[in-house]
Formats: structure tokens, C-alpha cells, sequence
């Protein structure tokens, strides 16, 4: 497991990364969490509205990320690096950072999951890399 450094810097960095990779791209909500479920970072649904139970959502997410990776390792596999879910109203992408990290996404089906997926795996590294002591 890697060191975390968390400062108001490294948050307020990250959260500007999010915004302007992810938000102004039309996702509703993004939060950076650790594979523990804290909330590192938390943006978008102010301007969206939105009520999200983050710590809920964050706990939940690492949870399923977690006994994802335990399935992962029965059929062969090391892990699977992100998880999809897609919904009536809205959809929800989990993607790990790193190895600690994990970038989730909500946003309906006016922004298409190509672009969540290039633009996490082009933040994966800036991210990661803020964070790590």
C-alpha cells in the first residue's frame, strides 16, 4: 500500500483536475476515494441537483470494488480495473487510480461512456501522482 499525502492542496488540485477533465464534459458528480472508501475529493453535483450521500457512496463503491477484485482473482484474473453500471436515469463508472485509488463517476446519456474512459485514463497518472508520498 502507498503512503497518502493528503493536504488541502493536494485536494483542492485534484478536485481542479476533475472539474475541468470531467464536470465541464457533463458529469454530474465525481469523487476521488481511497480503496478504504474516504472521500478525497468531491465535485460537480452543487451545480447539478443532485443529492448524493458521498461517504455512502464512497463506502459502498470500495466495498464493490473490493469483492469485485476477490471475483476477479477466481476466474484467473488480477483484478478488473473499472466497473460499469447502467441506469434508467443515470449511470455510474467506477475506475481505479493507481493502486489505492478510485475515480467515480455519475452522468446520464448525454456524455457517452468512450469519453469517461479516456478522460479517467488520462487523469489516472496527475492523480495518482498528487497524492502519492
Amino acid at each position: 500500500m502507498a503512503d497518502f499525502v493528503i493536504t488541502a492542496q493536494a485536494q483542492e488540485k485534484a478536485g481542479s483536475l476533475i472539474v475541468n477533465s470531467l464536470i465541464k464534459a457533463g458529469v454530474r458528480t465525481a469523487l476521488l476515494i481511497d480503496s478504504a472508501g474516504n472521500v478525497l475529493a468531491n465535485c460537480g453535483h452543487e451545480q447539478q441537483e443532485l443529492d448524493i450521500d458521498a461517504i455512502s457512496l464512497a463506502a459502498l463503491a470500495a466495498a464493490s470494488l473490493a469483492a469485485t477484485s476477490q471475483i476477479a482473482k477466481l476466474i484467473g484474473e488480477d483484478d478488473f480495473s473499472l466497473l460499469f453500471h447502467k441506469g434508467k436515469n443515470g449511470n455510474i463508472h467506477f475506475g481505479r487510480v493507481g493502486e489505492e485509488l478510485i475515480l467515480i463517476t455519475i452522468f446520464g446519456d448525454d456524455v457517452s461512456l468512450g469519453l469517461i474512459r479516456c478522460r479517467v485514463a488520462e487523469l489516472s497518472d496527475s492523480l495518482a501522482k498528487i497524492f502519492e508520498g
